[in-house]
């Protein structure tokens, strides 16, 4: 009887560090790196966190408008929330409300730094998103919560663009 329950408790903590490894620690040259590379015409990166319930609000609109434009647009969503919460509050957090998303967590803690590498006009508050096309090479940064319609709208005059 012990020997099953030593083996039922290692699977849970294994599990929950198998879950814990979903979500990978980026720092700000890794978003480089991944808009470098990502095969799309269009970028999203959101910068949200737990607490914030803003960000929290429009997350289940914003994963699925992404949804639709799968193939056009690579979305990425990154979590600022503090170190100690990570992974385990994240995961809790994304399990809880059946997220299906490209998540990573931003390992970086200086503002002074990391907010000017995303958009030099962004003070720091989220939510936040971040547009770039790849063809035209156009950005666009909203420091605000999104409604889905716009979400879509913004996605829409990205596609489009052709200059």
């Amino acid at each position: 009887m012990n020997k099953i329950i030593a083996i039922i408790l290692f699977s849970c903590c294994f599990s929950n560090i198998a879950s814990a490894q979903k979500i990978p620690k980026w720092k700000v040259t890794d978003f480089k790196q991944y808009a470098d590379t990502a095969n799309s015409e269009l970028i999203v990166i959101n910068l949200w966190a737990t607490f914030c319930k803003p960000c929290v609000e429009e997350l289940p609109d914003l994963i699925r408008v992404s949804e639709k434009y799968n193939g056009k647009l690579k979305m990425i969503f990154v979590s600022l929330d503090a170190e100690k919460d990570y992974p385990q509050k994240l995961n809790r957090f994304i399990k809880k409300h059946h997220f299906k998303f490209n998540a990573v967590w931003l390992d970086e803690t200086n503002a002074d730094y990391f907010c000017p590498a995303f958009d030099s006009t962004w003070s720091g508050s989220i939510p936040a998103t971040l547009f770039i096309s790849k063809k035209t090479n156009n950005r666009l940064f909203i420091e605000s919560e999104m409604s889905a319609d716009e979400f879509e709208q913004n996605i829409q005059s990205f596609l489009l663009d052709k200059n």
